[in-house]
């Protein structure tokens, strides 16, 4: 099998698509297959590269990846971390893998991971070009967010969403992340619909030991993107509130960031911002945390159908869940039974951290949750379930 990725973010980059696809692409390497990369230069999530030419790659240079995948770089567009900014540098990207998509040899099959819509775009351009199959890998519930999140109104609006959903029915294959957006599809009268969830290697991802009996205060930790989609308002006023015996860390990046710290200096609020961090530095903050937070807001009725992607990751390390979802994401956190989910509301979060200072043997969840992340989302075996679908789209047979 040969194989071609579109993305519009990729290793040495720390990200969802990174994660998601750098996994894949080490099982499907075990198997002999080759793989062609098509990222731009790695410069998120500043909008500019900060790491030596050596390391983020130059335009359209082909490099090697860490399991012999080819990777081909395009260029980038300097932006401010905004919603447009973004945008604007998604779009040069996409026009720019277009060309480099035509580049490598011909592939069985086209990916393209999405929420980046240009490069949806992009990938359904190269698929029809070289005549060979699309497979669209949605992470997320589009055009679904778009609608929920406003991002595109009027007249505009109404286009976005056709085109979505135009490349939608003329791939040969859409997967997502969560059944309950694959089941959403196929109510809109979609067939070429997979499900293969996020997953975690379990084999190199440390189970922490329990955090300590006694401690002063709860360490409370959210590690990820500081967007709209979080709503991380009412975290920083559930601290407010909880400050005589909550300390909350936050690490990540995102277009609220600045936002959120202005409110905790406005709030006085005992929190601690920190920029990305890689995986040695992901696993210190972890061991050091009490209970971890996955919030999702709640007045989007896609996130119904969306789990944070730091769901298995968390669970997998066998820390307590501080969990502000619903739907399919909640779900799961009960169904593993590691931690609490709670109202989206400062008091009702405040009130659950009160409630785990005075009684912390309610963070104690065992193996709970990593024992779930085996049954459920066993790196190895998605892998395997996903290289079974490429099969059957390159031979014509999509399911």
């Amino acid at each position: 099998m040969r194989l071609q990725l579109l993305t519009h973010s990729y290793s040495p980059e720390h990200s969802p698509p990174q994660r998601r696809w750098t996994q894949f692409n080490r099982y499907f390497r075990s198997l002999g297959w080759d793989i062609d990369v098509i990222t731009p230069v790695a410069h998120a999530p500043h909008g500019r590269r900060t790491l030596p030419k050596r390391e983020a790659g130059r335009a359209f240079r082909r490099d090697t990846g860490r399991y012999g995948e080819r990777i081909l770089r395009v260029p980038y567009l300097w932006h401010r971390a905004t919603r447009l900014g973004r945008l604007l540098d998604h779009c040069f990207s996409a026009a720019a893998s277009v060309a480099a998509g035509l580049m490598t040899r011909r592939p069985d099959a086209v990916i393209v991971t999405v929420p980046s819509l240009p490069i949806l775009g992009a990938g359904y351009l190269v698929s029809r070009l070289r005549r060979v199959p699309l497979v669209v890998d949605m992470r997320d519930a589009w055009p679904d967010i778009a609608r929920d999140a406003r991002i595109v109104r009027g007249s505009a609006k109404s286009v976005t969403e056709r085109a979505v959903v135009a490349f939608q029915e003329r791939a040969d294959l859409v997967v997502t992340v969560t059944y309950g957006f694959a089941a959403t599809l196929r109510d809109r009268g979609l067939g070429n619909v997979a499900t293969v969830v996020n997953g975690v290697d379990i084999s190199v991802r440390e189970l922490l030991p329990p955090p300590p009996e006694d401690r002063d205060r709860l360490n409370v930790l959210y590690l990820g993107n500081h967007g709209e989609s979080q709503r991380l308002d009412l975290v920083v006023r559930a601290a407010a509130l909880a400050s005589d015996y909550v300390r909350l860390t936050m690490v990540g990046h995102g277009v609220q960031r600045r936002e959120l710290m202005a409110l905790a200096e406005e709030l006085n609020a005992p929190v601690t911002f920190h920029g990305p961090a890689r995986r040695r530095e992901v696993m210190e903050y972890y061991r050091n945390a009490d209970t971890c937070v996955i919030s999702l807001r709640d007045d989007w009725k896609s996130f119904e159908t969306t789990i944070p992607s730091k769901t298995y990751e968390v669970l997998a390390v066998g820390r307590h869940v501080t969990g502000i979802v619903r739907g399919e994401a909640r779900s799961i956190i009960e169904d593993a039974n590691a931690g609490d989910v709670v109202d989206s509301s400062a008091e009702a979060i405040a009130q659950l951290w009160k409630e785990l200072h005075a009684d912390r043997s309610r963070l104690l969840t065992g193996t709970n949750g990593r024992d779930w992340v085996h049954h459920n989302a066993n790196l190895d075996a998605l892998s395997a379930a996903y290289a079974d679908l490429l099969r059957s789209v390159a031979a014509g047979r999509s399911e």
